[in-house]
C-alpha cells in the first residue's frame, strides 16, 4: 500500500515528491519510504520522536546517486505504536527483517541519536546486512557510565514504577505542545532558523497517534541496554562517526570516545547541534557521499 506523504508547513529547496509504503512487520504496520533508483542502498534511520519527515532535506540529495529508505522505527512516526519493551534489539530486529524482506539486499546504514543506537546494534549482530556504519550523534552509554558507584538514591527512586509513569506521563503531555517542541529544539539545534514550523509539525503530529503516550513511557523507563564500547569491541564494520560539534546532549568529547575504541572510525564534525543531518544537510550529504564512494573504491 501507498499513500502520499503530507507534511505540513512552508515549502522549501528540498521538497521531493515521496510516497508513503506500508510493511507488515509480523502483527505489526511499518512505514517507510523510498526514492532513487542506482547506486548502494542507503538505509536511513531517525532519532527520539521524529520520523522518516526528518531526512527529507538528505533524501532529495542523496537519492541522486543511491537507492535511499527510511524507515519509522515501531513506536515512533507514521509506524504503529504497540505496548511493547522498546529495545536497540528489538529495532535491530526490525531493521535486519527490513533489510532481509524489503531491501533484499545489504545496506550502508545512518543513524541519529536513538535511531544510530538501533543502527549499531544492528551493524554489530547481522554483520552480513551492512557494508558500513554511520553514527550522527548517537545515543547509548559507555560502562563506565553504568558502574555500580555511580548509583544514587535519585535514580533508584526514578526506578520506581509509579514514578516513571507520573514523570513520563507529565513529559509527554508536554511534548505535545507545539511550543514546548520549539524550545527544546531552539536547544539543541545551533542554528535557530532551522528550527522551523514544519519540523515542529513533523514532531509534533506522531505525539497524537494511538499508544503514543504508552511508547514514551516505555522508552523513558526502558533499560540502558548494551553499552557502547562493548558493541564497538564487536563491530566488524567501516564506521563514520558523523557529529554536529554543538549538540548539548551528545558533546564532541563522546564522539572522539567512541573513536577512542574503534580507531579506524572516521571522525567528522559539522558546525550544527544534535541533527546535524537537519540543520546542515549540505554537508552531512557531501560527507556521506564521499564516504560511500571511498568504501565503493576500496571494495573494487
Amino acid at each position: 500500500m501507498t499513500t502520499a506523504v503530507k507534511v505540513a508547513g512552508e515549502p522549501d529547496q528540498y521538497d521531493i515528491q515521496l510516497e508513503s509504503h506500508y510493511w507488515a512487520w509480523g502483527a505489526y504496520r511499518i512505514h517507510y519510504v523510498q526514492k532513487g533508483e542506482t547506486g548502494p542502498h542507503l538505509l536511513l534511520v531517525h532519532g527520539f520522536g521524529a520520523s522518516t519527515d526528518h531526512w527529507r532535506k538528505n533524501i532529495a540529495e542523496l537519492s541522486q546517486h543511491y537507492q535511499v529508505w527510511a524507515i519509522d522505527l515501531l513506536g515512533f512516526g507514521r509506524s504503529e505504536k504497540p505496548t511493547l519493551t522498546y529495545t536497540g534489539e528489538l529495532w535491530r530486529d526490525q531493521l535486519r527483517d527490513f533489510c532481509q524482506e524489503v531491501i533484499q539486499a545489504p545496506v550502508v546504514i545512518a543513524g541519529n541519536s536513538l535511531g544510530g543506537y538501533g543502527a549499531l546494534c544492528f551493524a554489530v549482530d547481522c554483520p552480513e546486512w551492512v557494508q558500513g556504519l554511520i553514527l550522527l550523534n548517537c545515543a547509548g552509554p559507555f560502562s563506565d557510565e553504568q558502574q555500580p558507584e555511580k548509583f544514587n538514591l535519585q535514580r533508584a527512586i526514578l526506578k520506581l514504577p509509579f514514578v516513571v509513569e507520573i514523570a513520563s506521563f507529565f513529559l509527554f503531555m508536554q511534548m505535545r505542545q507545539r511550543a514546548k517542541i520549539r524550545q527544546v529544539l531552539l536547544k539543541v539545534y545551533k542554528d535557530p532558523t532551522a528550527v522551523t514550523d514544519r519540523l515542529v509539525e513533523e514532531i509534533y503530529r506522531p505525539a497524537f497517534d494511538p499508544g503514543a503516550l504508552g511508547v514514551f513511557g516505555a522508552v523513558f523507563k526502558s533499560p540502558p541496554g548494551r553499552a557502547l564500547d562493548l558493541l564497538l569491541g564487536q563491530l566488524q564494520t567501516p564506521l563514520l562517526l558523523l557529529w554536529g560539534e554543538a549538540d548539548p546532549w551528545m558533546s564532541v568529547k563522546k564522539a572522539e570516545k567512541l573513536q577512542t575504541y574503534y580507531p579506524n572510525a572516521q571522525l567528522e564534525l559539522v558546525d550544527a547541534g544534535h541533527c546535524p543531518h537537519d540543520e546542515r544537510p549540505e554537508d552531512v550529504n557531501r560527507i556521506i557521499d564521499a564516504w560511500i564512494r571511498g568504501l565503493t573504491e576500496s571494495a573494487t
